[in-house]
């Protein structure tokens, strides 16, 4: 979504403020590199944050498909491990 493209006066180059999601911005460097021959550079600043009304532990919710894209990025088992295999057994 733009919210503001500026044109610096006496260039044809464009300032482009717009919000894009963290879960959108990993590769977006890369991609927007490779999409304009390497004629346009980022600067991602973080602005704030925006609470997800979804249950991360159903996993076709929104928050449950960003949980498992996470957890496949890092490695982890694609079900949340439960509080009860954390608990000492003593």
């Amino acid at each position: 979504m733009c919210l503001r493209k500026i044109q610096r006066p006496g260039t044809p180059l464009y300032n482009i403020k717009a919000y894009l999601p963290i879960m959108e911005s990993f590769g977006f460097s890369g991609t927007l590199h490779a999409a304009t021959s390497g004629q346009a550079f980022p600067q991602c600043i973080f602005d704030h944050w925006e609470m997800l009304n979804s249950d991360p532990h159903e996993a076709s919710s929104q928050a449950g498909i960003i949980v498992s894209y996470i957890r496949k990025r890092k490695g982890l088992k694609n079900q949340i491990t439960p509080l009860s295999e954390y608990k000492d057994k003593l």
